[in-house]
Parts: C-alpha cells; sequence; structure tokens
C-alpha cells in the first residue's frame, strides 16, 4: 500500500526525525554516487530528496511518482521535474537512464516485480540502481509514524534474491538510520553518535534502512523457457500419467 504524497511530503520536509532521516539517507547516496554529470538520473517512488545533489550537473533529472501514491511538484521554486505514472508504465525511453534512486516504491508495492521489471528496462546497459528499503530486523519497520513503518519490510538477503531474479547485479550495500525513530529530543540529539556506533558494530545493532546498488546484467539471463513451456501447457494437465491406462 502506497502512502499518501503529502504524507510523504510532510515527513521528509515539515518534521524533524524526517528531515534528519532525509540527511542521512541523502549523505550515503552522494558517497555511493558523487557526482552525475551528463547523466539522466531518475527517482521512482518518493525518491525526490535524494535527488537535489544531481539538479545542478546532470543531464536530466526525473522524479517518477506512482498514481496510487500521488504527485507534487518538486523542486521548489525551480522548474518542476516531477510527473505521476503507472506503477509498472514510466514515461522513459528504454535504455535512457544512467542512475535510478528506488525509495518507497518497492516494498509498497503490490506488483514488486513488475516494478523491477521496468527499473530494468529504462537503465542503460551499465547503468546502476539504488534500492531503499526498510530492514525488516530494524526499529524503523515497525514505526508506523514514519514511512518506513508501511509496505513490506525486507532482509538482506531477500532483496538481493530478488533483484538477482530481475538480472540486477548487487556490487555494494549498507545499512543506515541505527537511530531510534523516535522525536524525543535524547535520541535526536544522541543520532549521530548512534549512526557512528552501528557501523562500526552492524551485528549488534541493526540499521533501520537498507540501501543496495545493483548493476543492470546486459544482455539478461535467459528465463528457463522449456520450464515457462512446459507449465504453460494445459494439454499436460489432461494428459495421464505414465503407465496407467487412458479411460474408456
Amino acid at each position: 500500500m502506497h502512502l499518501d504524497v503529502q504524507t510523504l511530503r510532510d515527513f521528509y520536509y515539515r518534521s524533524a526525525l524526517g528531515r534528519a532521516a532525509q540527511a542521512i539517507l541523502r549523505r550515503q547516496v552522494t558517497r555511493f554516487w558523487p557526482e552525475a554529470a551528463r547523466q539522466t538520473v531518475a527517482g521512482y517512488g518518493f525518491a525526490v530528496p535524494l535527488l537535489r545533489p544531481y539538479l545542478q550537473d546532470a543531464r536530466r533529472v526525473v522524479g517518477l511518482m506512482p498514481s496510487p501514491q500521488g504527485v507534487m511538484p518538486w523542486p521548489a521554486g525551480m522548474p518542476n521535474v516531477s510527473v505521476l505514472c503507472e506503477e509498472t508504465l514510466w514515461p522513459l525511453e528504454t535504455g535512457h537512464v544512467d542512475r535510478l534512486i528506488m525509495m518507497h516504491g518497492l516494498e509498497t508495492s503490490e506488483r514488486p516485480s513488475d516494478v523491477l521489471d521496468e527499473a530494468y528496462r529504462v537503465l542503460g546497459p551499465g547503468g546502476a540502481a539504488l534500492f531503499i528499503v526498510p530492514n525488516r530486523t530494524g526499529l524503523w519497520a515497525r514505526a508506523d509514524h514514519t514511512p518506513f513503518g508501511y509496505g513490506r519490510p525486507y532482509s538482506m538477503g531477500q532483496l538481493e534474491a530478488q533483484l538477482k531474479r530481475h538480472d540486477f547485479v548487487p556490487e555494494a550495500h549498507v545499512s543506515v538510520l541505527y537511530q531510534p525513530p523516535s522525536t524525543r529530543r535524547f535520541w535526536m540529539k544522541t543520532g549521530p553518535a548512534w549512526e557512528k556506533a552501528g557501523r562500526a558494530i552492524p551485528a549488534v545493532i541493526a540499521g533501520g534502512v537498507m540501501m543496495v546498488v545493483a548493476t543492470k546484467r546486459h544482455p539478461p539471463r535467459p528465463r528457463g523457457v522449456d520450464e515457462a513451456a512446459r507449465v504453460l501447457n494445459p494439454l499436460e494437465v489432461l494428459s495421464p500419467s505414465p503407465g496407467k491406462a487412458k479411460p474408456v
């Protein structure tokens, strides 16, 4: 279930906890991709808070917002680059995206496999995608006063396995948002210390959000054609088993 765009906007732009989360996430995004000069950068779901570092130098920046969520103009005070789209029909040409950031788009979709197929379609050869999802063992997945408390949380193994099934090759991953998802002054003030401690001892503290960078496998691996054909052939269901007499 997608959250309403107004709820997402209010969290990331109008709440102290959301602004802190945005800063942490954006900092990690720029560690993965320091710049995107002359590249096409797209965000899907509600990824626009993380696209701002690329507005100046990228060839093109577009924020794709799924229709069940709704759309808002972005960025404020500048020409709009956000667009409403169907979950599995993005208004982008095949193979024209260099960098894709997906946040609040995969875990909230009822058709995650189709969303991943569309992400694969729009990426060019050598293109890379950054998938940001709630960690099923983290505190943020249990906090329904944040956007990460909705949808389907993942473990790292589940996310990477799903990406591989759709011809993405995981290249790097990191967990962030180690601080508790609380607006109390103590937790907010000690947030940087929690992030530092969590990265130092991730086996002890579970980050609330996982970020996985994956590249596009090109050409894609052949799908199981023989197996698919066998499953889709309805005559096999009606044929008798070997060794059994045909009914008369």
